[in-house]
This record gives C-alpha cells, structure tokens and sequence, in this order.
C-alpha cells in the first residue's frame, strides 16, 4: 500500500493480550496491520513491558499504549514465572477489572479484544456498550478439540480428566483420527485446569460478542465451520499474521558461518523463550542432530537465574562441543525456508504439530513415548532424514512440495492484506 493508510478511523479497537510474550505478540502484529489500514488502535499493556512492546514486538510507534499496572510483587510477563505464582498472577489480573473498567469508559472504543486470561472483559464490555472480541491466539483446530461447547456434555456431571482429552468431545468429525498421547494430555489438562480455569476459558467463546482466530479457512476450515456451529455467533479470522522480515542485518559471524554450507542444509533447532529441556532431553537431542552430519545450529534456553553458558557446558554430552565444532553452533538464545520438524512442548503446540504433520502434510513430527512424551535421538535423526536428506523419496517429497505450497501462501501478500481487509469489512459491519 506504498504506506498509506486507508482512513477508518470511525472504527476504534481496543487490544488487552496476555501477559506472555506468545500472546503479546500476535496482538502487536493483529494491531499494526488494523492500524496500517486506518483503524484506530488502543492497546493495554503492563507499564514493564512497553519497552519491549515497543522495541522487539515492533509496535507501530503511533499506536496509543495505555498503561495498566500490575502488582509490584509480580513479574510484568511470564517468561521467568515458575508454576506457583501463576494463580496468584491471575489473580493480579482480575484484579485490574475496576481499572481495565475505567480505561474502557474512557476510550469508548468499538470492540475490546481481549485473551485467555481476562473472562471478565465480556461482562464490562456489554455495561459499556462496547462488543467484546476474544482473539485466539491459538489454532481452530486447538479450540475445536479442547474448547467446543460439546466437551461439557462429555462428562455427564462428573470433572474432566485428562484422559478426557486424549479423545476428541462428542460429534466431532465421524472419521477423525485426531487424538492425543497421555503426556500431551496431561499437559493441557495442567495449562487449562491448574493455570487457567477450564470453566473461565470457556467462557471467553460463550459470552464475547465474537471471535476471531488466528487463522485461515485454506488451514483450517473444518475446524473453523465446526466452531461456528458450536458456538453460534459471529467466527472471523485474521489470516495467521505472518510478521513482517526483520530489517536487522545477520552478524558478520552468522553469515561467514552459513556461506560454508549449501543452502538448504542448515537444521535450526529452537524451541521457543519459555521452553527447558530435561538434561536428558538435551543429550538425546544434541546427539540426534550429531547423527544427522548435517550442519545444525541449536538453540537453548535456560532459567534467567542460571549462569547459560556453564549451563549449556554441563548439559551437553561430555566431547559434544569438540566433535561438531565446524558443523554446529550451540546458542543459548539467538519464516525462512526452513523444513519442519515437529517436537512440540506443550499446550497447543501438540495440535498444530498434527495440524502441520497430518492435514498440511507439510511437516514430520518426532516420535515420542506416550506417558512421558520422552524422544530418542534415533526418532530424531529419523525425522530429520526424511525432510532433510531423502528428498527425492517418498513422505519427504511431499511433505518438501506441500512444504513450499503453504510457504508461498503464506508469504503472498495480497492474499494475507485481503484477510484483514475482510475482517475490518465485518468488523464495521458489526460495529
């Protein structure tokens, strides 16, 4: 668009993510492509974490950010929140309500999207007149699974347990095969019943005005129509909001490095900010990608109250660094035309994975053991074979040609804008 905005300025949207960096982040991205066609854009952010907003996220600068403060006693994100002081953060957050209240009168935006976290935002929203929006930052295909109105009438009274959701809820797709291991399982059953409240999560499909997915119907579409009829109320989507390049320049020693291999061989390895790995985990892994004997550029995170580099000394297979000093770079934190191989972690990366694996076709998934999700460096090096070096033969050609198809749709950007000209379309529409 050359730069220009489209003015629609009558429309104001007020954005209230999370506190994690995984949610912020979406929200920042959903916010400067409205802004960038007129939107008028509000977000709500902890005072701590404006810096970052502004800096690593990117914000468009004549974004108008309100401050929100959050309890001196508590971290501003979640990024070195360990698991006992997550309810106690829920709980600094419900108690912004009065003060979320008072912003919201005060902007009178149009619609307020709001997250996971913040059930509340509906119930403010309608006394305000203003229509509550809950964004998910999550895939369809998570919501459709976890989160339909059916998988209440699964239990008949009783709790939810965690080999609930190793089977879809009731009605799902006759001829699904879509299931989950017991370690995935428990996993989301801690994320949705000991960190969220099950019951409050979903209440954020229930009582919002509508709902907007992260997503596509190219992706997703089953999963999506699916929801619609779960939940009867308007169901938009922005498109996944691929970000935009960064304009850094590669360091001077990154790029000598990679000039050394061909293109297309480079395995990089990384498992998200909030992610540590057992040691044994770490063993299994570096030696996985020492079998491949392909170049590899591994990235690890640890705890901000540990030393990461004598962390990564200790962690590491005794000889490791030695062998596979002039193919790998170890890194303790550092959409490029990278093949996927999936080793999901937790909460909805395990349905993407199958998302991208089984119904794309355009990824490999790691085989893990069922009860506790443990992988062996042979399932890894496997995997890696077949998108990396058996790519003449069968899955990996297919998997590498539906690789490049989603690739290229991705990074279309007439076809990312139009999905956000089709949600600002039905969000004045229902404004």
């Amino acid at each position: 668009m050359s730069g220009e905005r489209i003015i629609n300025s009558e429309i104001h949207v007020a954005m209230f993510p999370f506190l994690a960096f995984g949610h912020i982040s979406p929200f920042v991205q959903l916010s400067n492509k409205l802004f960038s066609h007129g939107i008028h854009i509000s977000f709500l952010s902890p005072s701590a974490n404006i810096p970052k907003i502004k800096s690593t996220f990117n914000l468009n600068p004549s974004i108008h950010i309100i401050p929100l403060h959050v309890s001196d006693n508590l971290p501003s994100n979640t990024s070195n929140l360990h698991s006992g002081m997550f309810g106690t953060l829920i709980q600094a957050i419900d108690s912004m309500q009065d003060h979320v209240k008072t912003i919201l009168f005060e902007l009178k935006p149009n619609f307020i999207f709001f997250d996971i976290a913040t059930s509340w935002i509906p119930e403010i929203a309608s006394e305000l007149g203003i229509k509550s929006v809950y964004f998910s930052v999550y895939s369809a295909i998570s919501a459709s699974y976890l989160c339909p109105s059916s998988r209440l009438d699964d239990t008949k009274g009783r709790d939810i347990t965690y080999e609930d959701f190793k089977n879809p809820p009731l009605g799902y797709f006759p001829n699904s095969k879509l299931s989950l291991q017991t370690f995935q399982a428990k996993n989301i059953f801690i994320a949705l019943f000991q960190r969220f409240n099950f019951h409050k999560v979903m209440q954020n499909f229930s009582e919002s005005s509508l709902i907007v997915f992260k997503s596509c119907k190219e992706m997703e579409g089953p999963y999506l129509d699916y929801l619609q009829n779960q939940f009867e109320k308007p169901i938009l989507f922005s498109g996944v909001l691929v970000p935009e390049p960064s304009m850094d320049v590669l360091e001077e020693k990154w790029t000598k490095w990679l000039d050394n291999f061909p293109t297309k061989s480079v395995i990089l390895c990384s498992f998200g900010s909030e992610t540590f790995l057992s040691d044994d985990q770490i063993n299994e892994l570096a030696i996985g990608l020492e079998l491949t004997n392909l170049p590899f550029i591994l990235v690890l995170n640890f705890p901000s109250n540990l030393n990461a580099e004598s962390e990564l000394e200790r962690a590491l297979p005794k000889g490791f660094l030695e062998r596979v000093k002039n193919r790998g770079i170890v890194h303790s934190a550092i959409v490029n035309d990278c093949q996927l191989v999936l080793l999901p972690f937790k909460g909805d990366q395990f349905l993407n994975s199958k998302l991208i694996a089984d119904d794309l076709k355009a990824g490999v998934e790691v085989n893990r053991k069922d009860e506790d999700g443990f992988f062996e460096k042979e399932g890894l090096f496997e995997a890696v074979k077949t998108v990396m070096v058996e790519v003449d033969k069968e899955p990996g050609k297919q998997i590498r040609e539906n690789h490049m198809k989603w690739r290229e749709f991705l990074l279309d950007k007439k076809i990312q804008n139009k999905f956000i000209t089709d949600l600002i379309a039905r969000l004045k529409s229902l404004a």
